[in-house]
């Protein structure tokens, strides 16, 4: 082991912390804009949940540290490239308050940073089909989910007070939106497990591609600290700014896109949180009518989910590049 390696460690790390800072407000957004639980006890409960649901399973982790990139292809170099892509996109727009998506800037720094060292023959087929599923997944699944919950809802509760029905799903969203803490941490907080494995592997620390539960627990950790600190611009953008929500639609909203991240956690598909719980939003916003969605909002946020893909991956070709011919 070398400085290169413990560099790498740490910007994984700090890859994570920034994971847990920028992504994971999401799962919250809904149940502060709700005014449900206080921002303070919001940021409590993510933190603890986020960092439960990174203990439970391996499947997504293994998917991004073997079936992203070959390991026998990269080298230390490669992971630095794409942490050094995740840190710095995520982080400008979490200025402006744009919910990226993790998930999309860690495989396209990945990708980007692979290309650079070893060309196409680094990235794996199989893998990629659980990223295009999984977009698929977070684009419409959610959307779908939340939709159906909030048409159920509305007809069931139809002859309720408005009063009842308040009370009754502000107890619900404190469930709902734990939940949704939880499967991120089952899924975005596995994908940065993957990685440090990977590091691990090509640092020599293990032979093959194993995941210790000292990685997990460290990670989880480090993404709770990120958790703690919040990304109140991010939860005013999508809890607040796409539409107004009452308790009902955020338990809708929280409700739809745990379901979809639990199955695409169970089955290994790295998706996009940021991209569930905003097109659950959506789904929600729409059961009112396409004109209770501000599109504008929505415009803003989608765009920075184009720019994720090629700006991670530029960056980390960029300094993959440079640094192989050093």
């Amino acid at each position: 082991m070398d400085l290169t390696f413990f560099i790498v460690i740490v910007l994984i790390l700090g890859a994570e912390f920034v994971n847990g800072w920028t992504d994971a407000p999401n799962a919250i957004a809904t149940v502060i804009s709700t005014r449900v639980l206080s921002p303070r006890s919001a940021i409590l409960m993510a933190s603890a949940l986020n960092a439960i649901g990174a203990l439970f399973g391996t499947a997504v982790a293994t998917t991004i540290g073997k079936g992203i990139i070959k390991g026998d292809a990269v080298n230390m170099v490669t992971i630095a490239a794409a942490m050094v892509g995740i840190i710095v996109w995520s982080s400008v727009a979490a200025k402006y308050g744009l919910p990226t998506s993790e998930s999309h800037a860690l495989v396209a720094g990945l990708a980007g940073a692979a290309l650079a060292t070893a060309g196409p023959a680094a990235l794996v087929a199989s893998g990629w089909s659980k990223v295009f599923i999984g977009i698929l997944f977070s684009t419409f699944l959610g959307f779908a989910i939340a939709l159906s919950i909030s048409y159920f809802i509305r007809k069931f509760f139809a002859s309720s007070s408005p009063i009842k029905s308040k009370k009754i799903f502000s107890r619900l969203q404190i469930f709902s939106a734990g939940f949704m803490a939880f499967n991120h941490g089952s899924n975005d907080g596995q994908k940065f497990i993957g990685v440090f494995a990977l590091a691990l592997v090509l640092g020599g620390v293990y032979p093959e591609f194993t995941i210790p539960l000292w990685v997990i627990l460290l990670c989880s950790s480090v993404m709770a600290l990120g958790t703690s600190i919040g990304g109140w611009q991010i939860i005013k953008k999508l809890g607040m700014n796409m539409t107004d929500l009452e308790t009902w639609q955020g338990f809708s909203a929280e409700t739809g896109a745990s379901v979809t991240i639990l199955g695409a956690s169970f089955l290994g598909i790295p998706l996009s949180t940021t991209h569930t719980i905003t097109t659950s939003i959506m789904g929600v916003g729409a059961s009112r009518g396409l004109g209770a969605v501000r599109w504008g909002v929505s415009r803003e946020i989608v765009m920075a989910w184009f720019l994720t893909f090629p700006i991670c991956g530029v960056i980390a070709y960029t300094i993959s590049l440079v640094f192989s011919r050093l």
